[in-house]
């Protein structure tokens, strides 16, 4: 008896189109990751102009383009915090200390006309500390005239005055003294001229930043 073979071809199941559609969706999310880190990256990387103090500027002092640089820094979501050269407009002015190098943050400026400042000149009785110097915030106190060459007893002044400059004067016998710039609000003017004219004693105190 010969013996039947089966010769039928093999048939193979047709590939699901689910799973051609899964592994197409997981391309598209890989290269859609990769793009992603890369813009983050990019991101990240990218600098903006924004303008710096060339030097120290005090309250008052009008922001123009000699006292500033422009330097590329990344700031990423802070850009609009601080100074760009195209938001640079006439009649610009500090209304705080900017320090040498300090990028200049967008509300550190104000309109000349809103300015509630102004500068006057004082002599201290005694020289200042040597750490005193401009941008330095300080104190200024006043001792009045009494009998005999003497003085009353100091009290605060001003509050809160910004030096500009300093000249010092060591040719006293007994100790130098020395003149200062200072910035002071408008409103303490006159009691400043009131003491200077009085012969009032003047000394300067820096300011110690309270700590947190």
């Amino acid at each position: 008896m010969g013996i039947m073979t089966s010769l039928e071809p093999v048939r193979t199941r047709p590939r699901a189109f689910w799973a051609d559609a899964r592994f197409f969706l997981g391309l598209v999310l890989i290269i859609a990751s990769m793009a992603g880190v890369w813009l983050l990256v990019s991101a990240s990387r990218q600098t903006v102009p924004v303008l710096a103090a060339a030097h120290t500027i005090v309250p008052g002092d009008v922001v123009s383009a000699d006292e500033l640089r422009v330097v590329e820094v990344v700031l990423g979501p802070s850009e609009t915090t601080y100074l760009a050269p195209g938001d640079l407009g006439d009649g610009l002015i500090a209304t705080r200390t900017i320090g040498e190098g300090e990028l200049v943050p967008a509300g550190a400026v104000g309109a000349a006309d809103a300015a509630r400042t102004t500068t006057v000149v004082i002599r201290s009785a005694t020289d200042v500390p040597a750490a005193v110097a401009a941008g330095t915030v300080v104190e200024v106190w006043s001792a009045p005239p009494a009998e005999q060459g003497r003085y009353g007893i100091p009290s605060i002044l001003v509050a809160d005055a910004t030096v500009v400059s300093v000249s010092h004067d060591d040719s006293m016998v007994g100790g130098g003294t020395a003149s200062l710039e200072l910035v002071i609000a408008r409103s303490e003017v006159a009691d400043t001229l009131a003491a200077i004219a009085s012969e009032a004693a003047l000394s300067v105190v820096p300011v110690t930043a309270a700590t947190p």
